[in-house]
């Protein structure tokens, strides 16, 4: 293994030590600037919490342009279901498993976590007389992935380069040169309750339907795979029960599904008030539906699970910001008819998946939109439905459409203010740099892509112009789920290439 490969790993894993779910980076940002000035680097924040380090040209550099390299603070914290992990205060586990490393249960936080442990090795190196490179501006941002919020608030002059290495792609051999703009949706059905009695010494009881077990992953990097959404699975095993079974011996109580944005929701449960003389026939339509669910996304979703079961008297609810309480919930009331109905044809009538193809790049995704979460609420259900496409007009149709379903169930929405795309320039100095140093070191061309999912690339270009941009990192594979890892040679690749890189510049 390359040296510096198992510094940047060390690097990584005290890193991993530091809670960073997203829009809870104050203190990772807090160790950032210790290390800076540990170092006896500039540092400086501003007033929405991104961190800059300021690294000297080492000798012989000194007029060389400076180079802004640039990775996000936070991270997507997702678990099994099974994981009693809290990302709160644990530190994440990184279990090494051949050449690649994941975490235990949980994602492990390479997105984007390695873009700081490569640029702090990188400026330690050069510090220490190990490397050659130009004026640096280690540029690390708050809260990408739950809307790109740092970068938005960044202000032009916080900068002074003018050519960017983004360190956020999944792919390495791979240069991103252009990504997808993208809005998210925020939906409030408003729900009525009704009195229904259920519980012990009642008619009716209360059962747990889950959803679990689904892949998931980034709702921009794998929404082309067509993996199940276990929201709009659970919604059609409760609306198919409702005509088996029939609406009057079945009732919705509860109803939580997805965790994040930018997630294909991999799980979803919901508590149902059922005649127990119906038990047997709903417990039998379940077991059906879950033969056909596992035959249609048996290459997608193999490990895909339905199952349902009798609980006791006790619900979870959830406030607007998603923070679970449990409480007994009293065995007295129920989703009105109404609600029930407008939720499940919001459900299922709601765009998820890819919605159109690139005319212009074969096999790139244009639109996509994910039915990313549901929540419980005691006045309102909430749902967050995301939104991307590289054609800025196509974004705003989406999202009308997004809007009109919601309307016509009755519901509120609230459009986030997004981020714009990255419009790519394929005959720019950089790409062609890029491309000649890597064939130089790898006897072989990168691929230049453009992706559908959102990278922070878009809003520095649109805040500071003239800018050069591009996009490249390690392979890491199902971001944003508990299987996320990363493949352990390609950090080696990334770090001789970004060695060379630097050293063209002289």
């Amino acid at each position: 293994m390359h040296p510096k490969t198992l510094q940047i790993l060390k690097t990584f894993e005290e890193i991993n030590k530091i809670p960073r779910c997203s829009r809870h980076e104050e203190k990772i940002a807090i160790w950032l600037q210790e290390w800076a000035k540990n170092k006896g680097f500039e540092v400086k924040t501003d007033s929405v919490n991104n961190v800059l380090i300021k690294v000297p040209a080492t000798p012989g550099y000194e007029n060389s342009p400076v180079i802004v390299m640039q990775g996000h603070m936070d991270m997507v914290c997702e678990k099994s279901k099974d994981s009693k992990h809290d990302f709160s205060r644990d530190l994440i586990r990184c279990v090494y498993d051949g050449d690649w490393l994941r975490g235990d249960g949980t994602s492990i936080g390479a997105d984007n976590g390695i873009a700081l442990a490569v640029g702090l090795v990188l400026a330690e190196a050069g510090k220490n007389g190990e490397i050659g490179h130009p004026p640096l501006e280690l540029l690390f941002t708050a809260d990408e992935e739950t809307g790109l919020t740092g970068v938005m608030g960044l202000e032009k002059e916080f900068i002074e380069g003018k050519i960017l290495l983004n360190l956020d792609s999944e792919d390495e051999g791979v240069f991103i040169a252009g990504c997808a703009g993208g809005q998210n949706s925020r939906i409030t059905l408003p729900l009525e309750w009704e009195t229904f009695e259920y519980g012990k010494g009642c008619r009716f009881g209360l059962c747990k339907l889950v959803v679990e077990g689904l892949e998931g992953g980034h709702s921009g990097v794998e929404i082309h795979r067509q993996r199940a959404n276990g929201i709009q699975l659970l919604a059609r095993v409760f609306a198919g029960l409702q005509e088996q079974v029939g609406k009057k011996y079945l009732r919705l109580v509860f109803l939580s599904g997805g965790s994040t944005h930018n997630a294909i929701p991999n799980f979803t449960d919901a508590f149902v008030a059922l005649d127990k003389a119906k038990f047997e026939q709903a417990e039998r339509l379940v077991s059906e539906f879950g033969k056909t669910f596992r035959s249609e996304y048996a290459k997608t979703d193999p490990d895909l699970v339905l199952s349902f079961m009798e609980v006791e008297n006790g619900i979870v609810f959830e406030n607007s910001e998603g923070k679970v309480t449990r409480k007994e919930a009293p065995a007295n009331r129920a989703f009105s008819s109404g609600t029930e109905e407008k939720l499940l044809g919001l459900l299922l009538a709601m765009p998820h998946g890819v919605y159109r193809l690139s005319d212009r790049i074969p096999g790139l995704v244009e639109t996509s939109n994910n039915l990313a979460t549901v929540r419980t609420g005691e006045t309102g259900i909430k749902i967050i439905s995301s939104q991307r496409s590289s054609v800025m007009s196509r974004l705003a149709e989406i999202t009308g459409k997004v809007e009109a379903v919601a309307k016509l169930a009755g519901a509120e929405v609230e459009h986030e203010a997004g981020y714009p795309a990255w419009e790519p320039d394929l005959e720019s100095g950089l790409i062609s740099r890029c491309k000649q140093v890597y064939i130089r070191t790898f006897e072989k061309e990168p691929e230049i892509e453009v992706v559908h999912a959102g990278l922070e690339c878009g809003v520095i270009g649109s805040k500071c112009t003239c800018m050069e941009m591009i996009s490249l990192g390690p392979t890491i594979k199902d971001p944003h789920s508990p299987a996320e890892r990363i493949y352990i040679p390609s950090i080696e690749k990334v770090w001789v290439f970004l060695e060379n890189l630097l050293k063209s510049y002289r």
